[in-house]
Order: structure tokens, then sequence, then C-alpha cells
């Protein structure tokens, strides 16, 4: 079989020519002026030279075609084969505005800007590259099938760069992964199944790129401590199997996720803050929601979520922010809901509630923010027209019957098929068949994503990763303006000190800047030994509007 006729060939060209199309409709919106934008010609070229670097059979191949000068010596075959993948991923940069591989020369990689070292964990006798960072340095590229030589790798940070086209499958082999940042890029295609494959990861950061489908539910039996999905084109239900998950902080935010919240969300011990916002989701909040003891923030906002609130959301008592804002909720906001003692916020803006308790009315601490405008509250300030609530008022959702609450009725939002009742009923005829019930099916493969993991209690020592887990995701949009970006420092994987970055260049990337939640310190997630590596920082929000 030639190439041209290989099945992952033409994949693979399908989804260069998808990010060949995704620069062109994005840098035709920019100015002239910009610097670094880059041409359809440009943006064409880099796709192409991927498509040329990955092997049809996904196998790297052998070492010895690859020409390593005879005067470059390595203290290990294992620098050897970093040399290879670092080489590759230089020569797959379009440009390097900042120079920053400038000084990728020689077989000392270890001296190279952004390329960290440290002792191997299986051999403390041997030096190995063990972490990649190449975060702001707006870069445009593609990763090339040589980075799968590199498995010594416990860290790629290339947040905000150009980076195009997939994530090669060749990188299954880097099985000492640890964190993966490639947030705020052009990458493209279905979720990068490479991260399945590696064991030890805790970090998995692909906020603000264009990958699209489902999310496969195995992500979910990981064993990780973050998980940033928000701002892509996924598009599915949210399985069932996010109730193994292990994360803290998980945002699946600015997506087109669908159908019901999972019961099973409430064995999320672990969780502390998990973003909705902007999706399609429906029905009613399951009763399990309340099990979330732990979690300090939920924001499900911007939905289609239907019925009225389950009284067990009393049962989140470490809740300091609550956002259901612009939904189509119903009936009574619960009073205990407002008297929870660590709540700060509790916007429940542009639904249908008909109630309010005077709780949620005058907040019983100076502190506490209730937002109640645009409801269908008799009294209050700035809620709906009658002509605007009536059509929702009058066709009220039963929880009880409500597939997504646990009922076993039809979804809410599509109406009941009921029988005709029989005219004349006769004694010999069998009664006609009640209405079939519907039991809601398990939900199919996909899943979530935000940023800022819990506190454990108890603590008496902090790691360095601890001290600087990354702030919330800026995922919040307009009409609120967005507070500047933190941007910690970069992680440093042995001795070398953390670089400090200046303000991040302009990079083509199209977060759109919104309202982030507080950011708070986050403990509990332990690095492997010998990595003292620390989460690098968000994406900087870029292009309002986009």
């Amino acid at each position: 079989m030639s190439l041209i006729d290989d099945p992952m060939y033409k994949l693979q060209r399908l989804q260069a020519f998808g990010c060949f199309l995704l620069f062109s409709s994005l840098f035709s919106l920019l100015p002239t002026s910009t610097t670094f934008a880059l041409t359809d010609a440009e943006a064409a070229y880099i796709a192409r030279r991927q498509l040329k670097t990955l092997p049809p059979n996904d196998e790297l191949p052998p070492e010895v075609e690859y020409e390593v000068k005879v005067s470059l010596t390595f203290s290990n075959q294992r620098l050897k084969k970093a040399y290879i993948g670092l080489q590759a991923l230089k020569k797959a940069i379009y440009s390097d505005p900042m120079n920053k591989t400038g000084d990728w020369v020689g077989s000392n990689v270890c001296n190279y800007t952004g390329v960290f070292c440290s002792e191997a964990l299986d051999d403390k006798s041997l030096t190995v590259v063990s972490g990649v960072d190449l975060n702001h340095a707006d870069i445009a590229a593609h990763f090339p099938a040589e980075m799968g030589y590199m498995t010594d790798l416990a860290l790629i940070h290339i947040n905000s760069n150009r980076f195009c086209g997939i994530v090669p499958k060749t990188m299954s082999r880097l099985k000492l992964m640890y964190e993966f940042d490639i947030s705020n890029n052009r990458f493209v295609g279905p979720f990068p199944e490479v991260a399945l494959s590696w064991p030890t990861l805790r970090f998995l950061d692909l906020r603000y790129n264009n990958f699209e489908g489902s999310i496969p539910p195995e992500l979910f039996e990981k064993n990780l401590d973050a998980l940033f999905l928000n701002n892509n084109r996924f598009k599915s239900t949210i399985p069932k199997e996010i109730g193994k998950s292990t994360v803290s902080v998980v945002t699946f935010a600015n997506n087109k996720f669908e159908g019901c919240i999972p019961h099973s969300i409430g064995k999320m011990s672990n969780l502390n803050e998990i973003i909705f916002m902007n999706n399609n989701l429906v029905g009613c909040f399951p009763e399990e929601v309340g099990m979330l003891t732990n979690v300090t923030l939920f924001d499900a906002s911007s939905n289609a979520f239907t019925g009225s609130l389950p009284e067990s959301l009393t049962g989140m008592k470490s809740i300091e922010s609550l956002d259901l804002s612009n939904n189509k909720l119903t009936g009574t906001v619960p009073e205990n809901v407002c008297k929870l003692p660590k709540l700060s916020n509790f916007t429940f803006s542009r639904n249908y509630f008909q109630n309010e308790p005077n709780a949620c009315q005058v907040p019983s601490k100076k502190d506490i923010v209730f937002d109640d405008t645009y409801n269908c509250l008799p009294g209050r300030p700035k809620q709906r027209s009658t002509q605007e609530c009536q059509p929702v008022i009058s066709q009220l959702v039963d929880c009880s019957k409500d597939k997504c609450a646990g009922g076993g009725g039809r979804s809410p939002h599509k109406p009941k098929h009921r029988p005709k009742p029989n005219p004349e009923p006769q004694p010999p005829k069998q009664p006609h068949p009640p209405t079939p019930v519907y039991h809601h099916p398990p939900p199919s493969p996909p899943k979530e994503s935000p940023k800022t993991p819990i506190k454990q209690a108890g603590k008496e020592e902090v790691s360095p990763l601890e001290r600087s887990r990354p702030p919330a995701p800026p995922i919040h949009p307009p009409p609120v303006s967005s507070p500047p970006p933190v941007h910690s420092p970069p992680p440093p994987v042995k001795p070398p000190p953390a670089p400090v970055y200046s303000p991040p260049p302009p990079v083509h990337s199209p977060p759109p800047p919104v309202k982030s939640p507080p950011s708070r310190p986050t403990e509990g997630i332990h690095l492997p030994p010998n990595l003292g590596f620390q989460y690098s920082s968000p994406p900087p929000p870029m292009f309002p509007g986009y």
C-alpha cells in the first residue's frame, strides 16, 4: 500500500487541512499590521511539514536513520535520543520571534533554553532531559514524530504559542509524562488519546484549542488532579464515568456538551471546583450535587437547566461561589442555600424563579452577594415582564419525573405523547396500555474542564508545586470585564532557577476575556521523586470578542 492510499495518512491530511482552514479564517480577521501573524501560505506550509513527518503506521523509524555528527558525544544514549527529538522540534519550527531555540546547538542539551535535565528516575547515575518549557514564546510550529524519542520527559509546557496540527501518536511513548500543557494554541482533531497512555499523568490542560468530538470515558478513570477542557469544540454528553474521577478541578466551559449532569457526580470526593458554563446541558439538577461537600466553586450558568432547585444543595457546606444564572429554572429558591456558611456569591439571575425567601434578599453577612435580577419575583427590582414569565411558569417541570433528576419520565424539553383514551371502554376488552416509561440511558462518551485544585486539611508541609498552583481559568463571558491575568513562573525541572517572564507578546489565540473565579491555592498534589515542577501559568485572554 502506498503512502497516499494509507487511511491514516488520509486522516492526517484532513486534520492538517483543517488546521490550514483555521489559520486562514482567523488571520484573515486580524489587522494587517500584526507583527507575528501567519499568512495562509505559511499556515498551510506548517501543516504540510507535520504531515510529511508523521509515519503512517505511528512507528518511529530506527535511530540509525538520523544522522548525528561524529564530533558530538553524549554521556548516555538517552541524551542522544533527546538530542534527536529536540533537533526535530527545532526543525519543525517555522517562526521563533524571540529566538528561544537559537542556542539549541551541540550535544549539551541540558543547556538549551527551555530544556531541563534531572537524574533518571530509574537510574540516578544518568542525567536525562525531563522537561521542556516554551510558554509564551509565540512560536509557530508543530509536534514532530521524533518527540517520541524523549521518553524521560515528565513535563511539556508550550502554552500561548502558535502550534498547529495534531498531537502525534508517537508521543504515547512518553510514559513518564506528568504535566502536559498545550493550551492556547491551534491544535485540531479529536481528543488527543495519547494522554490516556501516560500512566503518571496528573495535570492535563487542553484549553483554548480547536479539539472536537467526544471525550473518552477512560479519561475520568485516570488519576488526574487537574483537567482543563474549556474553550474547545467538544460535543457529546458527559459520561457517567465522571464519578470515578480523582480531579480536584475540572472545566467543561465554552464547548457544546449536552444532556444531563450524571448522577455519579456525587462520588467525586476530591472535587473542589467544577465549571459547566456555556454548554447545552438540560434537565433538572440531580440530587447528588448536594453530596459535593468539598466544592468551593460550582458554575452551571448559561445552559438550559429546568425545574426547581433540589433541597440537597444545602449539603454543599464548603461552597463559596454558586452561579446558576441564565437557565430556565423555576419555583422557589431554597432558603437554606442562601444560608450556607461559606457562601460569598450566589448568582441566580436570568431564570424564572417565582419565589425568593427573605434570607436571599437580605444577606445575613455583609460580604455576601446575591443576584436575583431578571426572574419572575414579585416586588423585586429588575425582573422579567409578565409576557416573558408566563410561557415558562405556565408549563412547570416536575423534577420528580425528569430523567436528569432521577425520575422515569421523558426529558423535560420534549413533549410527552399520550395515548388517546378509548371513548367507549367495553368490559371484554383489555385496558389501553399506559404511556411507556423511558428510563435514562447511560450517557455516551464525552467529558469536562477548570483550574485551581482543592485544599486538604491537616497538611503540615507544602511542596513547591503546591505553593504555586495555577489560578482559576478565565472562562466567564462578558459583560463583566476580566481582571489582568496572573502569570506564575514556568516550571523548572531540577536545579535551574525559575525564569521570570515579562508580559507575553501578542499571541494570536482566540480566548475571549471574561470574568474569572477567584484564585485560591491548592494542595495535595505529589510529584514523582526528583522532579520539582510547578504548574505553568494559564494562557492569557486574547482578542476580546473572538
